[in-house]
């Protein structure tokens, strides 16, 4: 029997250990009695604590943020250390990673726990990316937001952000894309905000880092209430005169600003969409006060977002706003918050975007206190159909024209060159925000292309001077497999991993002995689709659309014969030794099945049939419905079905 020691007294050293009595009984029955207990001066069986309880240096630059993770155990025993207590849990897992155990998707579904004896491990790693972690996106429920956080925690992510996440849930309950089949489930207001507060709390039992902040608190700062926001799109509520004169004026007129590209019912504008009249001062101070309150209110973040209103082209265009930069108006309010931070004396640090319109940095101000704040590089409408490389050129940004006068960057290279002109004015710390889990990975049904896509991705973060990424996507990543998301976590610890290797190991895990079929099916729905079509980057005539290409049609013809095989495995594979195989296989089933319907749909596209897609698509998009309740937890089915009616409907992809 084992004893597992607490070389220190730490809430999370104790979840730790309980993780580690847990797993250890699950592999090994007679396990069960396994005592925990505190003592610094144990020396022998686990031995859970930090790189200095045991002597060891730690190179970690910043031991706060940065992990090290430390595993040295034999058949009795060991250390399981980290630079931090929440490296310590990591620690735990990797220990068990090690010895055969699996996460591969969220809940208890998704673990695979082998019944065998521990074996001797050594494992020393600092992670090579400081910044590893994902947002709330989506319509998720809660129970899936916590199971989501459980298994983030497993991947060794180390930053969760809860930015938005009422929003998210309102959509869930609302049961907005399906009350088809379930009729919405109104929740109040306050038990959002006790949920938040749930997630925080198990956030918090494993130490991660946590960055909060939302583009609702821009309206906010006038009187809007963030919980009001669809309240306001719909035309439920209106706001007053005095509220309308602190908006930002567009074409001559000053009010919410309505969606561009609206594909809901409603669009009588969002605030969360609604710039402001920076020009005003009292519009400033009121903005700073939300901001330096919310820190105040949130000092367990490690940082915040300094957000302005979401969606793009919306500045300002008034005669004192119009010829002032939107990042001169960051800045300004940067310097500004900084001084009410330091009047409140609130170390609490900021994060700002490099965000569509704030692509272009600053002509007149400077940051006075460039230390309090950390450079989001937000390359929100490139390609995912390439990654940056090494031998990669960065060409010269397009100069700045005039507000709300310019062209998005398609490829990574423009959006990095953006990048570089920011770095010319700002040293302090950089990392990367993401969006392969939003609509981008509903566009590789085999999910295939994606997940190369994220470790190439990941990997070319020290090309850009980046030190991580957190991902603005679904929690729920899954359908029908979430190699793309376990690469992701990976990579960030470790950018020499093998890719091969890596999904071979994967896939055998998730699949059985007949991965190599599985995966043979999902590589070819991926080629089927295709990244590039998919993406609108391979028309064969723009004028008929970014999705016309009558070569693309054998392609998709494929995908019945796909199915078929995939219908076929998974009739095979119906009961399978372990519980996630399956899960797996019978997600499989249902994805054959998705992947013919959506590949009539495209077939049609592809021809120039725009009509007739969308009405396939909306056919598709009611029937499949019926399964979303049996696959909600793998899948966001409203996610992937609005981020498909944009390419059904042929709307540029960069707009939101």
């Amino acid at each position: 029997m084992f004893h597992i020691y607490k070389m220190r007294d730490d809430h999370v050293l104790d979840f730790a250990a309980e993780e580690l009595k847990k797993y250890l009984w699950m592999m090994m029955p007679e396990c069960g009695n396994t005592p925990i207990s505190l003592n610094s001066e144990a020396k022998d069986g686990f031995r859970l604590g930090l790189l200095e309880d045991f002597g060891l240096s730690n190179e970690a630059p910043d031991p706060v943020r940065d992990d090290v993770v430390h595993v040295d155990t034999d058949e009795n025993g060991g250390i399981l250390a980290g630079s931090n207590a929440r490296s310590v849990l990591f620690a735990v897992y990797r220990f068990l990673r090690l010895n055969g155990c699996r996460w591969l998707f969220p809940g208890i579904d998704g673990e695979y726990i082998p019944r065998k004896n521990i074996e001797p491990q050594k494992y020393h790693k600092l992670a090579d990316h400081w910044y590893r972690g994902h947002t709330t996106e989506g319509n998720p429920s809660i129970e899936q937001v916590l199971d989501y956080i459980d298994f983030h925690a497993k991947q060794e992510e180390n930053f969760y952000a809860p930015m938005g996440i009422q929003t998210y849930h309102i959509r869930y309950y609302n049961h907005e894309y399906n009350q088809k089949n379930r009729d919405p489930e109104p929740v109040p207001a306050s038990q959002y905000d006790q949920w938040k507060t749930l997630c925080l709390a198990e956030l918090f039992k494993r130490g991660m880092l946590i960055t909060d902040g939302e583009h609702g608190q821009v309206p906010a700062s006038i009187g809007l209430k963030i919980e009001d926001k669809e309240a306001y799109i719909r035309g439920e509520k209106v706001p007053t005169e005095e509220q309308i004169s602190k908006m930002a004026m567009l074409n001559g007129k000053r009010g919410l600003r309505k969606d561009r590209f609206n594909i809901g019912k409603y669009n009588f504008g969002n605030p969360d969409n609604t710039q402001l009249c920076l020009s005003q001062p009292d519009v400033r101070k009121a903005l700073v006060q939300t901001f330096a309150d919310y820190a105040a209110s949130n000092p367990h973040a490690d940082h915040l977002s300094l957000y302005f209103a979401d969606a793009n082209h919306n500045h300002c265009e008034c005669p004192d706003c119009y010829d002032t930069r939107p990042s001169d108006y960051l800045v300004m309010i940067a310097n500004e918050l900084d001084e009410e931070l330091t009047r409140r004396g609130l170390n609490t640090r900021f994060c700002f975007s490099t965000y569509v319109d704030m692509m272009f940095p600053p002509q007149k101000e400077k940051f006075k206190n460039p230390s309090r704040f950390y450079i989001k590089f937000t390359p929100i409408t490139r390609s995912y159909t390439a990654s940056l490389q090494e031998d990669s050129i960065i060409p010269p940004s397009k100069p700045y024209l005039q507000k709300n006068v310019w062209d998005a960057p398609k490829t990574i290279e423009d959006c990095a060159s953006y990048l570089v002109d920011w770095r010319k004015q700002f040293e302090g710390q950089c990392y990367t925000y993401e969006y392969h889990f939003w609509r981008a990975q509903y566009r590789d049904p085999g999910l295939t292309d994606i997940s190369r896509r994220l470790y190439e991705d990941v990997r070319s973060q020290k090309y850009i001077g980046s030190r991580g990424i957190l991902q603005d996507g679904s929690n729920k990543s899954y359908f029908p497999h979430g190699f793309h998301d376990h690469i992701f976590a990976e990579t960030l610890v470790n950018r020499e991993l093998d890719y091969d290797a890596e999904k071979a190991d994967f896939m055998e895990h998730l699949y059985g002995d007949d991965w190599k079929q599985v995966n043979a099916y999902l590589t070819g729905i991926s080629q089927a689709f295709g990244e590039k079509y998919m993406a609108g980057e391979e028309s064969a005539d723009e004028a008929k659309g970014m999705h016309y290409n009558p070569a693309r049609v054998p392609y998709l013809a494929k995908v019945k014969e796909l199915a078929a095989m995939a219908r076929d495995l998974a009739a095979k594979h119906k009961v399978m030794p372990t519980r996630p195989q399956t899960v797996a296989y019978r997600l499989l089933n249902r994805h054959a099945e998705y992947c013919e319907r959506l590949a009539e749909v495209f077939m049609e596209k592809c021809q120039g049939h725009d009509k007739y897609a969308l009405e396939l698509f909306r056919k598709f998009a009611n029937d499949y419905s019926d399964y979303e309740y049996e696959i909600e937890r793998y899948m966001d089915f409203g996610l992937a079905m609005s981020a498909l009616e944009v390419i059904v409907k042929q709307m540029p992809t960069i707009e939101f």
